[in-house]
């Protein structure tokens, strides 16, 4: 794409007076960067998967209110996780961190075992437990 043609549509960049850089061919057919305020199909699809990841966190939150699973569920939706970066993140295989996500197994953890994922999440052990007042 030609540096004059890079769009400049409206995004969520925009609002937050910040340009992406991407590469154009100036003039002289060399490869140049440019910047752009957003494109129309970038920011459909960066917001269809914020909303995506916005309503699987407000299932996981279900789901905890209603003993299904543990907050550690929660936890790993709401900071943009999946089980293997979680469970490497708290040095434990991923089957144990899947099993901590029952609600019975969850309430028998140690503080020590709470602890890390507590530091994973940058949070207290009391959040960890109570998600009633989490965002």
């Amino acid at each position: 794409m030609k540096k004059s043609e890079v769009p400049q549509d409206k995004s969520n960049l925009e609002s937050a007076n910040l340009r992406e850089l991407c590469y154009a061919v100036d003039e002289n057919g060399e490869y140049t960067t440019a910047h752009t305020t957003g494109w129309d199909p970038k920011t459909i699809a960066l917001n269809n998967a914020i909303e995506e990841i916005n309503q699987r966190v407000e299932e996981a939150k279900n789901r905890v209110l209603n003993y299904q699973t543990s907050p550690i569920e929660y936890y790993m939706e709401l900071h943009k996780m999946d089980l293997p970066i979680l469970a490497s993140y708290v040095g434990l295989w991923k089957w144990r961190v899947k099993r901590h996500f029952k609600p019975k197994v969850f309430n028998k953890l140690s503080n020590k075992l709470l602890q890390k994922y507590a530091d994973v999440f940058e949070i207290s052990i009391d959040q960890l437990k109570n998600i009633e007042h989490a965002n």
